[in-house]
């Protein structure tokens, strides 16, 4: 069997999750989440917070429904904190990396260079 792994790559704006089966590099992008209620509010750190937590939940549901084998977290250091806060036990015991830094903003071409294997 083929294992499927999901990169993670965001801020507290923005979460794009990009999908890789095996060991090949070919990221395609399955989701794109925003958080609405950012520019909404004052309580920026409140609602970074929630939107951790609707992401948490998401990667929660995603895990169930057995859609990924492992996870790869490419989002910036704040948001990476708070994301951890809410991901199950369950859902951590995937994550196989951690970078702490932003790689959701350049194009599909970049992500793919930014996530290959050394």
């Amino acid at each position: 069997m083929t294992a499927i792994t999901w990169v993670v790559a965001g801020d507290g704006n923005r979460v794009r999750i990009f999908e890789t089966r095996g060991l090949k590099l070919d990221l395609q992008q399955i989701e794109d989440i925003r958080n609405p209620a950012l520019r909404m509010t004052d309580s920026v750190d409140k609602d970074r917070d929630n939107f951790a937590r609707t992401v948490a939940a998401f990667l929660e549901h995603s895990r169930l429904g057995h859609r990924f084998d492992r996870l790869r977290l490419a989002v910036e250091p704040q948001f990476l904190g708070l994301l951890r806060d809410h991901l199950s036990g369950e859902t951590r015991k995937l994550v196989y990396e951690e970078r702490g830094n932003d790689a959701s903003k350049p194009d599909d071409r970049d992500m793919q260079r930014h996530h290959e294997r050394p």
